[in-house]
């Protein structure tokens, strides 16, 4: 009897693969996501006001945002293998770098290198995603991929916490960028950027080979991606989205819960890692129903409805009961998985060879938000910060967070515009494309 192989099944061998790439995207948001826990001790190391930390947190997002669309058409052109192995190996450097900075701006450098690194990871996901499974399967992976994400961002929470209790953290985060060394030869290693490559037959959808895709046709792509509509409204709801709940969860959520409820950072954390476990469940959720339902721009549309109303609602009541602005937090999280559905939308309005390229370009309009957001929020509290520090840590006031939280809500407001005429011009198309279907007598 011959003896089972997991490697012998390509179905199978994926998913193995596939974890191998979603554990550095992972790494990837863990360290976007790790200021909020270390807000008071990057506060008291580099003497920063609000802004200046704002600045500091969104250095990673600069070049992040800014390299989507470039990692998009590298990814493209060379594969997910080379290209995320690399980007590991870079995110490694940096985070030694920002562990042994000794000043602000070698922090903010390194930290821009963290980004620089990390840019390459999730559209190189996205390409294998396109390449390994059924069109059937992708926004269900991709619901998997953006929960790795979230687990990233639960573990940059109450663990970080906890950990840089126990150990300095400069040394928490020279552990981590040890593992992210490990983690970028495994990926060189193992990864295979097609079923062929692996030696498999090539699967139903697979594009042509890299190497067949011309410098001039991804100059193409790249310009249809660019003058469409619908790629602006994606990019443009993306960059309000992750933007506002990246800074929130990212840097001011637990100075906030710290700051106006009067308790610890540990305790802080774990209602911020509350917020990150709604974005590690939504993900998969919503991803499974659209393939499910087979509905996309719907499921969107709610959700930035939904968005709007969890922040709507911290701006009114600035300090709800503490399990009530936790849920609020959950939610707003939570319906980020419905969201990011239009990765799967861009996916879609594109032929195989350029869906790392669609997928970039909205990527990097949404990660402009990440970059924007930190330091609009934290001007904002500094407006209404009164001079009180604890342990060399700035103390915001109620006010400050309330107009912190009000441009939370009012960014919701205008997603809720682009997700609306995404969904009416996808209906238009879906419309149109039924009557042609339809037999003539």
């Amino acid at each position: 009897m011959a003896r089972f192989s997991l490697r012998s099944n390509p179905t199978r061998w994926r998913w193995v693969l596939w974890a191998l790439l979603a554990v550095g995207f992972m790494l990837v948001s863990f360290h976007r996501v790790t200021s909020a826990v270390l807000a008071d001790d990057l506060s008291r190391a580099f003497e920063t006001t609000g802004a200046e930390l704002g600045l500091l947190h969104a250095s990673f997002f600069y070049i992040y945002a800014g390299l989507q669309l470039p990692a998009g058409i590298l990814v493209d052109r060379a594969g997910s293998r080379r290209v995320a192995a690399a980007g590991l190996g870079v995110m490694a450097f940096g985070v030694f770098g920002f562990a042994l900075a000794p000043t602000y701006g070698l922090a903010f450098a390194s930290r821009a290198l963290l980004g620089l690194g990390g840019s390459v990871l999730y559209t190189a996901t996205l390409r294998f995603l396109a390449n390994w499974y059924r069109p059937d399967e992708f926004a269900t992976m991709t619901g998997w991929t953006v929960a790795a994400a979230g687990l990233g961002g639960v573990l940059a929470t109450t663990p970080l916490a906890i950990a840089i209790e126990q150990a300095e953290w400069r040394m928490v985060l020279l552990g981590v960028g040890v593992v992210g060394v490990g983690l970028a030869v495994l990926t060189y290693v193992g990864v295979r950027d097609r079923p062929r490559d692996a030696g498999f037959e090539p699967l139903d959808g697979v594009e042509p080979p890299m190497s067949d895709i011309e410098f001039a046709t991804v100059v193409e792509n790249t310009k249809r991606v660019l003058r469409e509509r619908e790629t602006w409204l994606m990019g443009t709801m993306l960059f309000l989205v992750i933007g506002t709940n990246f800074t929130v969860l990212g840097l001011w959520g637990v100075p906030y819960i710290a700051d106006l409820y009067d308790v610890s950072v540990q305790t802080a954390s774990m209602f911020v890692f509350v917020g990150n476990v709604g974005f590690l469940l939504g993900s998969p959720l919503m991803g499974s129903l659209s393939d499910r339902f087979g509905h996309r721009t719907l499921f969107i549309l709610g959700s930035c409805v939904v968005f709007t109303v969890a922040y709507g609602l911290i701006f009114l009541l600035v300090t709800p009961p503490l399990l009530v602005a936790g849920g609020l937090l959950f939610a707003a999280l939570f319906v980020m998985g419905g969201v990011v559905i239009a990765f799967t939308v861009a996916k879609e309005r594109h032929e195989a060879e350029a869906s790392a390229t669609a997928t970039g370009a909205i990527n990097s309009l949404g990660y402009f938000g990440a970059a924007v957001f930190p330091a609009v929020m934290g001007y904002a509290l500094d407006a209404y910060w009164t001079g009180e520090t604890v342990a060399g840590a700035r103390v915001y006031t109620p006010a400050g967070y309330r107009v912190a939280f009000g441009i939370a809500a009012a960014a919701g407001v205008v997603a809720i515009v682009c997700a609306y005429l995404l969904h009416r011009s996808e209906s238009r198309v879906e419309s149109a494309a039924m009557e042609q279907a339809e037999p003539t007598d």
